[in-house]
């Protein structure tokens, strides 16, 4: 495959730093990150590559549309990854504004810049340039008890962040229809994995339990999420951006349907063979299981039904949920030193806000 310049939106988070280690680590792309490092980015998550001169960072806002022109041109880029995005169905509930400007207007500056480089190129380039928006299963909202989410379910966001997703897939298709801006969209699971912000579910249970903390669940835990390994979602990406027919969507699962009970057990199993030492008063990390109080509008069910991304571009996961979550739990295990500066970080958040997936 011919060396590409890409541009990943949101490289310093979780599934961004992901795609960036794989494309440095497996591909000859240049890769130019842009990030705008809030709270959920850390440019630690990167440090194995960040030496590499095929890598570069540029910390910018994606509403920012002077700096993404001069990003788009001076590295001249054939490949926009759209990954910057707020992601935590909380910090939505309680502060809906910044959802509504990153995921919605930061897209929108986005697609108008692209579509004004585009348009200023050689035809050539012109032609290779295409833009990759990644979205998520929660724009198709709660699934219910049977089926699975394909790519041609009616969208139901139930969140304002969730919303705030929907609003930007459409946002892409329409500069597709309208402005012929060569597109493809993936909507993904729910993604685990090393270097995830420990808000989310399975690193704040596997945090809290080292330290001997309440592990929270809401309401009865029997919530239903379909658990996709990050680096699995990586390569699913890059299948996507390189592969995909341009104007689709596919659907990335890890077809591994868990209730969130389930995955705080499993860790709590994975932990108590693992940890020989415990927390004082700890004999089991299962008893510090604490059930609370149910999220606001809280979906109790997504399941990814992943077959066109398997049957069109020979994707399929390679990671179990048991073996990429023993992986999981050793990583986090190994690497305290990453947990205590994400900690520092989100030293000022309140505990509500850093609680739950």
């Amino acid at each position: 495959m011919e060396s590409r310049a890409i541009l990943v939106t949101g490289g310093a988070g979780f599934i961004g730093s992901a795609l960036i280690r794989y494309l440095i680590e497996h591909t000859d792309h240049k890769v130019v990150n842009y990030d705008k490092l809030t709270y959920a980015g850390n440019l630690l998550s990167l440090r194995s590559i960040a030496d590499k001169p095929k890598y570069h960072f540029i910390q910018g806002d994606i509403n920012d549309a002077q700096k993404v022109q001069c990003t788009l041109q001076e590295h001249q880029i054939s490949l926009v990854i759209h990954l910057a995005a707020e992601t935590h169905v909380d910090r939505s509930i309680t502060g809906p504004k910044t959802f509504i400007d990153t995921n919605i207007m930061g897209t929108f500056v986005l697609l108008e810049e692209c579509r004004k480089y585009r348009d200023s190129l050689e035809k050539p380039m012109a032609k290779l340039f295409r833009f990759h928006h990644v979205s998520t299963d929660e724009v198709f909202g709660d699934l219910g008890e049977e089926g699975l989410f394909e790519e041609q379910t009616p969208y139901a966001p139930s969140s304002p962040y969730s919303a705030s997703k929907a609003a930007a897939d459409h946002l892409v298709r329409a500069w597709h229809r309208t402005y012929g801006l060569p597109v493809v969209l993936s909507n993904c699971s729910n993604n685990y994995g090393a270097y995830q912000y420990p808000e989310k579910l399975i690193p704040l249970t596997i945090l809290n339990a080292l330290q001997g903390k309440p592990i929270p669940i809401y309401g009865n835990g029997q919530q239903i999420r379909d658990w996709l390994n990050v680096d699995d979602h990586a390569i699913a990406l890059c299948k996507v951006a390189f592969e995909g027919q341009t104007g689709e969507s596919y659907n990335i699962g890890g077809w591994n349907e868990k209730t969130n009970l389930e995955v705080v057990r499993a860790i709590c199993q994975q932990l108590n063979q693992l940890i020989k030492i415990k927390p004082v008063g700890v004999e089991d990390f299962s008893s510090l299981i604490t059930f609370v109080d149910d999220r606001l509008g809280h979906d109790s069910r997504y399941a990814i039904d992943a077959t066109k991304i398997a049957k069109h571009l020979g994707w399929k996961p390679q990671e179990s949920f048991e073996t990429g979550l023993n992986k999981t739990v050793l990583w986090y295990i190994n690497n305290m030193d990453w947990c205590a500066e994400i900690a520092t970080l989100a030293s000022d958040q309140s505990p509500a806000q850093l609680r739950l997936n």
